[in-house]
C-alpha cells in the first residue's frame, strides 16, 4: 500500500484530503507544519508527497528544493497542492522538482487521477544500463546524480539534469518540446513550451562552460536532439 503524506495547514482541506486518500487505498499521514513533516521523512520515506505552498513556520518552495537536494529524497514525487495560481507560481515549483500542481479548490476525482498518475509515472526503475549514460566525454551517473566532462563536473539544477539525462537516453532521436515536457515535466503544462526551451539554454550555457558545445542540436520547429 503506497504511503502518502501531505503537509497542509487548513483543517479542512486536511480532513478531506485524508478521508479521500484513505478512500483510495492509500496509507495516509498528515501534516499541520513543516517540522512534524521534516521529523516523519527522516524515519520513513513515503511513495508521494502533497505540499502545500503556505505554511506557518516554512513555505513549500523551500522544503521542495530540501527534498529534491536530499539523495534519500530526491526521487520522491511531489505533488504541489495550493491556492496559488499565478504563473510564475507553477513554473518555479515545476523548475524546483515539483511532478504536478493542483490548485485549489480541486475536485475529488482529479486528485486521485493526478495521484495515480504520478505514481504510475514514477513508479518504474531506470533500466541498470541507465544508471550510467556517456556520450563523447561526458558522463551522467543517475544514482549519483553527477554530471561531468572530460572529468570536470557540471552543476545542475534537478530540471537541467532531467532535461540532460533525457536527450542522452533517446540519443540521435528528435524529441519535440511537447514530448520533452511530458517525459522531464510529467504532463504538457497547458502547452507552455517555452519552459523547455529556457531550460536548453541554460544547459548549454553551463556544458559550454566546461567545454562541451554543441552537443544539444535544434531541428528548427520540431525540437532537440543529441547526435
Amino acid at each position: 500500500m503506497p504511503l502518502i503524506y501531505c503537509v497542509e495547514d487548513d483543517d479542512g482541506i486536511r480532513e478531506l484530503i485524508t478521508c479521500v486518500l484513505r478512500s483510495g487505498s492509500y496509507e495516509t499521514e498528515v501534516f499541520d507544519c513543516a517540522a512534524p513533516f521534516n521529523e516523519a521523512v527522516k524515519k520513513r520515506v513515503p511513495d508521494l508527497i502533497l505540499l502545500d505552498i503556505m505554511l506557518p513556520d516554512e513555505d513549500g518552495f523551500s522544503i521542495l528544493r530540501r527534498l529534491k537536494a536530499d539523495k534519500t529524497t530526491a526521487d520522491v514525487p511531489v505533488i504541489m497542492l495550493t491556492a496559488k495560481t499565478a504563473e510564475l507560481d507553477k513554473v518555479n515549483g515545476l523548475e524546483s522538482g515539483a511532478d504536478d500542481y493542483i490548485c485549489k479548490p480541486f475536485g475529488v476525482m482529479e486528485l486521485l487521477s493526478r495521484i495515480k498518475a504520478v505514481l504510475r509515472r514514477t513508479g518504474r526503475k531506470s533500466p541498470v544500463s541507465d544508471s550510467v549514460l556517456e556520450i563523447d566525454g561526458l558522463s551522467l551517473d543517475n544514482e549519483k546524480r553527477i554530471v561531468s566532462y572530460n572529468g570536470t563536473e557540471v552543476t545542475l539544477t534537478y530540471k537541467e539534469f532531467e532535461l540532460l539525462a533525457c536527450l542522452m537516453r533517446n540519443r540521435g532521436i528528435v524529441l519535440t518540446r511537447e514530448k520533452l515536457m511530458e517525459q522531464v515535466w510529467g504532463f504538457d503544462f497547458e502547452g507552455e513550451t517555452r519552459t523547455v526551451d529556457v531550460h536548453v539554454k541554460t544547459l548549454r550555457q553551463k556544458l559550454e562552460l566546461a567545454g562541451c558545445s554543441g552537443l544539444i542540436r535544434t531541428v528548427r520547429s520540431v525540437g532537440y536532439k543529441i547526435n
